[in-house]
């Protein structure tokens, strides 16, 4: 069975007020023609489908846009979608029991009440059955009246949460299993200050929301999205796809992909990354004015300037803005506080006068003058 895991679409982003919407079409549209192409039976979306937990009807437009066209290629194939912690939960769960009729499956609410479990999808192959279980994006606080809580009646932790949830499925492993889950999975023994993240990711104060991967390790394949760089969580089969496109700035210079996952018999996936290629890149230039202008290009660009002296051109950003139509922002880089502090400390053992002269800059002497006789003045009345 070939299974194509993507996530973290957000779509209707916003990259520093740019508009992304063609950026994201034309990635969407190379996913769609790997579909063609490779022929999945199963497209896994992990969450994050949207930017914003109201999308806009240009958001939405762009996502019916997406699946219709899916859906037209691989009348077939299963599409499996849940919610992120960028969505609304019970915009996603709209219509789920009628789209389900069309092997669309969209899960937005993880199971709250008692009697209700995660979605289970079971497929079939060569080889036989294929459980896919699908837990959107869940806090403590949503499933309470399912895990419980602790003795004093505090919540369980996230880790705690994800783990009785898991729990309560009773997942047959001699069976291959497919987890889809939109969480910050931690890989075993690593701290979770040490994952890297990206600016636009919301990250929790100590990282309370951290799950141990651990709890996946009896799935034959953890499809997970939350995290926007492409990375393992501990084992070659649990993994994160990331953003397919750069959403932020942080993300300059990342190659972006889909993954493609070929499952066989028990215990047997071979995994393959798709790479996709942007409309524009999102990169970061650093140099001083001159450096800078002489590498213009279309791609989104945050210039990073690093000339020491005041840069008294009046028509600088405009020219910056030539070279570089997609500009996003213009920072000056600052420098190192040792630097900075020589510097004033330096300053700081000059004389009234010279100090005066250094601020004001390009006096003439008669203005020197009067300065001198200013000073003295002030200093003959201490």
């Amino acid at each position: 069975m070939r299974l194509f895991h993507l996530s973290d679409l957000h779509i209707g982003l916003k990259l520093l007020n740019r508009d992304m919407r063609e950026d994201q079409e034309y990635i969407l549209d190379q996913i769609t023609k790997f579909a063609a192409e490779k022929r999945p039976d199963v497209i896994m979306i992990a969450g994050d489908i949207y930017d914003r937990a109201v999308p806009s009807a240009e958001a939405v437009e762009v996502f019916d846009h997406f699946v219709e066209s899916l859906w037209g290629i691989l009348p077939e194939a299963s599409i499996m979608m849940i919610s992120g912690n960028h969505d609304s939960a019970s915009r996603v769960d709209c219509f789920r029991s009628v789209l389900a009729r069309e092997r669309l499956y969209m899960i937005g609410q993880p199971p709250r009440r008692e009697g209700e479990f995660m979605e289970k999808i079971v497929q079939q192959d060569a080889y036989g059955k294929v459980n896919f279980y699908l837990l959107p994006f869940v806090r403590p606080s949503m499933v309470r009246e399912i895990v419980g809580t602790r003795e004093d009646g505090s919540l369980f932790s996230y880790h705690e949460t994800v783990k009785k949830l898991i729990e309560r499925e009773k997942i047959d492993e001699r069976e291959r299993n497919v987890f889809v889950s939109h969480q910050f999975y931690v890989p075993e023994g690593a701290k979770a200050e040490d994952v890297e993240r990206m600016d636009t990711e919301i990250c929790t104060v100590g990282n309370i929301d951290a799950v141990g991967a651990e709890l996946l390790a009896g799935f034959d394949y953890a499809a997970l999205g939350h995290i926007h760089k492409s990375m393992k969580a501990g084992s070659e089969r649990i993994r994160y796809c990331g953003t397919p496109i750069a959403v932020s700035v942080s993300e300059a210079g990342q190659e972006k992909g889909i993954l493609m996952v070929d499952l066989a018999e028990k215990g047997v996936a071979d995994i393959t990354r798709l790479p996709l290629k942007p409309l524009r890149e999102v990169r970061v230039i650093r140099g001083n004015l001159s450096e800078v202008l002489e590498l213009g290009c279309r791609d989104y660009v945050t210039v990073i300037l690093t000339d020491q002296a005041d840069l008294d051109i009046i028509d600088m950003r405009e020219r910056i803005r030539l070279a570089f139509p997609n500009l996003l922002e213009i920072r000056r880089e600052t420098r190192k506080r040792a630097d900075y502090e020589s510097e004033i400390h330096g300053q700081a053992l000059l004389e009234p006068f010279e100090l005066c002269c250094l601020f004001l800059k390009d006096m003439e002497e008669k203005d020197k003058a009067v300065m001198r006789d200013v000073i003295n003045a002030v200093k003959g009345a201490l």
